[in-house]
């Protein structure tokens, strides 16, 4: 099971990327309801990502990136501006969805429009990243 894990939290986070760009559809066409679903769908596809992120993280070896040159340079940028985002955008679903439960739709509003497109860089960067480790092959 445990070389499945990396293709497992890839096809979640990339879940979660679908699940939001159909909850924007659905905002902008005032489908509120499915804009709801969506969204909680999204953060329960993010919320699995990381638990089996973690799970293989303290379960697995670290994967070294096999690139060289220029392609590792393009590695190591989308990697870290991955991490980084997907850590400061954990707070910022947050507050997002306390924001949407509360019914303070303004404060919320204002703030998904920030949110949506770094959690969608999170989504396909993910996606990438994963691309990159396991199903590109960089060594000559």
């Amino acid at each position: 099971m445990a070389h499945w894990l990396p293709l497992i939290d890839t096809t979640f986070i990339v879940l979660s990327g679908i699940s939001l760009l159909f909850g924007y559809y659905f905002i902008r066409h005032k489908q509120i309801q499915r804009h709801k679903w969506s969204m909680l769908t999204a953060t329960t596809f993010a919320g699995l990502f990381l638990i089996t992120y973690i799970t293989r993280y303290l379960t697995q070896p670290t994967k070294i990136f096999a690139g060289h040159g220029a392609v590792r340079v393009l590695y190591l940028a989308i990697l870290i501006s991955h991490t980084i985002l997907a850590t400061l955008i954990i707070p910022f679903v947050l507050i997002v969805l306390y924001r949407a439960f509360t019914k303070q739709f303004a404060r919320h509003r204002q703030l998904a429009r920030k949110t949506l497109p770094m959690w969608l860089y999170v989504a396909f960067t993910g996606w990438i990243i994963y691309m990159m480790l396991y199903q590109i092959s960089f060594t000559s």
